[in-house]
């Protein structure tokens, strides 16, 4: 359960994949036969604010190289993870130790937009985040439902402007490795265990900064990625008090 609420598989007629490709594709967000589970995450999403989210924002001056995530919600069932599973899960890969920015971070799916995905303030990001999913997952974008997008944020380190982009993942197909150089694993996790107040702790890196993270599936999720899951979960009412003080060290070359 998440905050009383049921987790398991809610019975929502399930669309065609076919029916819902022309939506993903085109860029278009719909909310239309979601379960009811992911309410509370589209109401946060319609109406949090971008410093709610990260004291990190883009740079008023429009620098920061353009780029997107996609944020995918699943049922759990197993059909598109390693095994099966129950209630919401999220989509997760792990970036090859080799990267240039990130190397090793388990991360959401995503990165830079391409010419092709279009205009970086229009449907480019959504385009961006379906794209990099399926070149780094393999998964099948006719079946992932977008329906939501959350304020750009920025990862200074790297210089990106990240759009979070938010989907259900109403048809799922197999995922895995498609390129060891970019992707060194893919995972789910349920929502369940990134609730649990044992599974989460805080990060603190050799130069200060402090932030959430979540020790699920034999990784630790931290950063950018943790922070959002961390306030995803905090305004979608889903958040249970845990220990703020149970600390986990980052590696200095993290």
């Amino acid at each position: 359960m998440v905050s009383g609420v049921g987790i398991g598989r809610t019975g929502v007629a399930m669309t065609r994949a076919s029916d819902t490709q022309g939506h993903t594709r085109g860029g278009i967000l719909s909310k239309e036969g979601l379960p009811g589970w992911l309410d509370p995450v589209v109401r946060a999403v319609e109406t949090v604010r971008p410093g709610q989210l990260s004291r990190f924002l883009p740079p008023e001056d429009g620098a920061g190289r353009q780029s997107a995530v996609l944020i995918l919600f699943g049922d759990g069932d197993g059909s598109g993870a390693d095994e099966a599973g129950s209630g919401p899960e999220l989509l997760l890969m792990e970036r090859a130790g080799t990267l240039r920015s990130h190397a090793g971070q388990p991360a959401f799916p995503g990165g830079a937009l391409d010419p092709e995905d279009g205009d970086p303030q229009g449907d480019g990001p959504l385009r961006a985040a379906l794209r990099e999913a399926e070149e780094e997952t393999g998964l099948d974008p006719a079946g992932v439902q977008l329906f939501g997008v959350l304020p750009k944020l920025y990862i200074p380190v790297s210089g990106f402007v990240v759009t979070p982009v938010l989907a259900w993942w109403r048809e799922p197909t197999p995922v895995g490795v498609v390129d060891p150089n970019e992707t060194a694993r893919v995972f789910t996790v349920p929502v369940a265990d990134l609730t649990d107040p044992a599974n989460r702790v805080t990060a603190v890196h050799p130069r200060g900064h402090r932030g959430p993270a979540f020790l699920v599936e034999s990784a630790l999720v931290w950063g950018f990625t943790a922070g959002i899951i961390d306030r995803l979960l905090h305004f979608a009412g889903w958040e249970r008090p845990w220990d703020r003080e149970k600390q986990v060290p980052l590696d200095w070359r993290s």
